[in-house]
């Protein structure tokens, strides 16, 4: 599948950076003589719960995409918080259904795309880095907006932001405007907490409620 193994790259460049970062300290700890194999032994227990915990972090589990017709599914891996309404969206335009998705820390932080289709729009908005368990934290964080002209629905358009929180500061898009994705295929990664809302048209019903537990590329939000 495309973009397989980008996650794990990014996980791999955190652990060789934070390496780097303890070798330092380590060479410095021996320079001024300060108990450096007790700081040694403890730089490298820290660099090695860190290294287990990133690995467990940007894990990259292949969907099971379903294949039901006329249906959309989640871009992300954690709990519906907040379905509601919109009177106006930037994409697509309009009213349009609300589905908020927040990611923990111990959630997948890879997204899939809702639906088949082309990439036609990748919009990055600078922002804050408030708490992402606000649902409204779009209006105020930064954030990704990648909209989808779906083929499965011609003329038919499906938003996803992707929002950074406390700790999300970084939010890594795979695709550009223009390309061309299948349904569950990986479109992007937001390196810890944050938040992934989708935007619906309202001609869809929404299958999934408050609380819910979702899987990027598998669960159902809404179907016609």
């Amino acid at each position: 599948m495309k973009h397989a193994g980008r996650a794990r790259r990014a996980a791999l460049k955190l652990i060789f950076l934070t390496l780097a970062g303890a070798a330092i300290l380590g060479a410095i700890a021996m320079m001024v003589q300060f108990q450096p194999q007790a700081v040694s032994i403890v730089l490298a227990a820290l660099w090695a719960a860190f290294t287990l915990f990133t690995f467990y972090f940007f894990r990259d589990p292949d969907a099971r995409t379903p294949g039901n017709p006329g249906v959309i599914l989640s871009p992300g891996h954690g709990t519906v918080d907040c379905i509601d309404k919109l009177e106006q969206s930037d994409f697509p335009g309009g009213p349009c259904h609300r589905i908020s998705i927040f990611l923990s820390v111990l959630n997948v932080h890879v997204q899939c795309a809702p639906v088949s289709g082309m990439i036609c729009r990748v919009a990055h908005t600078d922002g804050n880095y408030i708490s992402a368990l606000n649902a409204d934290s779009a209006k105020f964080n930064e954030n990704v907006l990648i909209g989808f002209d779906s083929a499965e629905v011609p003329g038919e358009k499906i938003g996803v932001r992707l929002i950074a929180g406390v700790l999300a500061r970084r939010i890594i898009p795979f695709v550009k405007a223009g390309d061309q994705m299948a349904r569950g295929e990986r479109i992007s990664l937001i390196q810890f907490g944050s938040r992934c809302d989708v935007y619906i048209p309202l001609s869809y019903a929404i299958k999934v409620k408050l609380q819910d537990p979702v899987v990027g590329g598998e669960t159902i939000l809404a179907a016609k």
